[in-house]
């Protein structure tokens, strides 16, 4: 056997994580090369919602048009539904998604993308059809079997599963992102916490024609109450809207202890019309697949040269929605950074900060899907459901609640209740936009952290502060307008400042670094007609933010300096690496 192919980085992994790392190494210009067991892309749903960091990172990416193509719109995924079943008792709803008035003004504000839904098998071609277009390498039905690193690079061993046989591949570095079972994250000791397995659940995919049961109340997810539905799984029984509306993936859960069920055509058939209601509606069962859900996250996300990203480092359920959104960003911190090592612009002591800012995301997201299963416990509480009770006790309790009694009365309230308090599962927008950063790539700037006006899970809130996401806000460039995320990004440092910032512009272009430039103000290239810049930037029109290749402020200061192409220079050794 002997080094048949080399590469600047190997992917093991198509997924989300997999070919966003593989697409913007290519965007970059560092060479690359994706490796996957599967004969295919992804060939069912799975990873769905598309938050707007996501699509941020997208727009940055030069896919955002393709995959919104590909997408159901925002405004048909919002009346997430609690019922009996799709033709049955409807509970009660909740406005999703960005669909409750206020919240589609919190996300109109809060970013130039809008979320949408994307499955995952609709997703991975619009990445990986760009990474290769733009130069990966891309090889299915090839196996990772096992690496070898040393200080030059890492010497991976793959099968190939059509000849039959293994050859190496010699990369200097090796990006696992190879899902949930991860073998490279496992060959590295990447050390976890939490466990696998702690409940059972089953997907279903089936074609059939819910019109007349969705079309009235649109919605990526229709939660069903029913006998069985507390049973492992996610918390209920789930009926999600791949297409509207006529493809459908249910999730159902099982008892973990006992072993999936058989996955028959018959069984998945009966899950389907309990679920539905409708035992006359024509059904095609597509595929099923019995799953556990997670509760895992990598205290580390690398070894030597080895890194991992995606599922390989958090494992947990769908709820929320984080899964794709975290995989993808989690390869978007990582590429411009080995693109920098790579290149020999910066140390190889900045892929440090990968661990640093990634893991606590990953746990947090870890943490947050796994408490929305419990946040769905109250739902049935409030319908005494989840007592050992026969399926007549729990329909004559729901019937209950339309009486005219007191008792009816506060159990209304507390169905009410407890159904709104799962904005936590489907609104969350601070979870998805307000990740802060702290590592040796980001300078503080000595200003106290001023923490959360409001609920931090629910509401995001800008900041300019070294380690948060660049605010965005409307700019005008002659006639065309556009925002403060797009003129940052593209694989480049960006310096943004105003009148009386002249120090720093000169002070960017001293550097040794290929930096670009923003100057806000009348006159200038970019222009604040809303006043909102002035306002979110929280500098002065002389003050300056440096924002790195992933849109994060690295360094602030609030007005001109005097000594800025020091300050400057300091702030971008201390990022890169040069100065530990």
């Amino acid at each position: 056997m002997h080094t048949d192919v080399v590469t600047d980085v190997l992917i093991v992994g198509s997924g989300p994580a997999g070919a966003s790392a593989a697409l913007a190494l290519s965007t970059y210009g560092v060479p690359n090369m994706v490796v996957t067991r599967y004969a295919s892309l992804a060939d069912t749903p799975r990873a769905h919602i598309t938050n707007q960091r996501t699509m941020e990172v997208l727009r940055d990416l030069g896919v955002e048009q393709e995959a919104l193509a590909r997408a159901t719109p925002q405004h048909l995924m919002g009346n997430t539904t609690f019922c009996t079943s799709l033709a049955g008792e409807e509970l009660g709803r909740v406005r999703s998604w960005g669909n409750e008035p206020l919240v589609q003004a919190a996300h109109e504000l809060a970013s130039p993308t809008v979320m949408c839904d994307i499955p995952q098998h609709l997703m991975e071609p619009v990445l990986v059809d760009a990474a290769v277009a733009r130069g990966t390498v891309l090889r299915y039905s090839t196996v990772y079997r096992s690496f070898t690193q040393d200080a030059d690079g890492v010497t991976v061993t793959v099968e190939d599963r059509v000849r039959g046989d293994a050859y190496t591949i010699r990369a200097k570095y090796l990006i696992g992102a190879d899902g949930g079972r991860s073998k490279v994250a496992e060959d590295a000791g990447l050390p976890m916490g939490g466990q696998m397995g702690v409940a059972g659940s089953i997907n279903i995919v089936f074609d059939a024609d819910l019109s007349r049961y969705t079309a009235h109340r649109p919605s990526t997810l229709y939660w069903v109450l029913a006998p069985g539905a507390t049973v492992g799984g996610i918390g209920a029984g789930l009926v999600r809207c791949v297409r509207p509306w006529t493809e459908w993936l249910i999730v159902w859960g099982y008892d973990v202890t006992a072993g999936a069920p058989d996955l028959t055509t018959e069984y998945a058939e009966s899950v389907v019309r309990q679920l539905i209601g409708d035992d006359e509606i024509p059904v095609t069962i597509r595929s099923s697949s019995a799953w556990t859900v997670n509760e895992m996250y990598a205290e580390t996300y690398s070894n030597g040269r080895v890194f991992c990203a995606g599922d390989a480092v958090h494992r947990h359920p769908p709820s929320n929605g984080l899964g794709s959104n975290t995989s993808i960003q989690d390869s978007y911190n990582l590429a411009w950074k080995l693109k920098l090592v790579l290149d020999g612009t910066a140390d190889p002591g900045l892929l440090d900060t990968y661990t640093a800012e990634r893991a606590p995301v990953g746990r947090q997201i870890v943490t947050r899907a796994n408490k929305s299963i419990g946040e769905t416990a109250p739902i049935f509480e409030a319908l005494d459901g989840l007592t050992p009770q026969t399926p007549e006790q729990l329909w004559a309790n729901i019937a209950a609640r339309k009486e005219s009694t007191e008792a009816a009365g506060k159990q209304r309230a507390r169905l009410r209740d407890a159904i709104a308090h799962k904005v936590y599962e489907f609104n969350a927008h601070g979870v998805d936009l307000n990740q802060r950063y702290t590592s040796d790539a980001i300078v503080p700037d000595g200003t106290p952290d001023p923490g959360f006006a409001r609920d931090p899970e629910l509401h995001h809130q800008p900041s300019s502060r070294p380690g948060a996401k660049l605010p965005h806000a409307w700019l005008t460039s002659g006639t065309r307008t556009l925002s403060t995320l797009d003129t940052v990004g593209g694989g480049r440092f960006t310096l943004l400042t105003g009148i009386g910032g002249e120090g720093w512009v000169r002070a960017a272009a001293a550097q040794d670094l290929d930096i670009a430039t923003v100057v806000v103000g009348p006159g200038q290239e970019y222009e604040d007609p809303y006043g909102d810049w002035a306002r979110l930037s929280e500098v002065s029109d002389s003050g300056v933010l440096l924002v790195r290749p992933d849109g994060y402020v690295a360094f602030r200061h609030p007005a001109a300096a005097a000594n800025a192409e020091e300050l400057l220079g300091e702030a971008l050794r201390r990022i890169l690496g040069r100065a530990r």
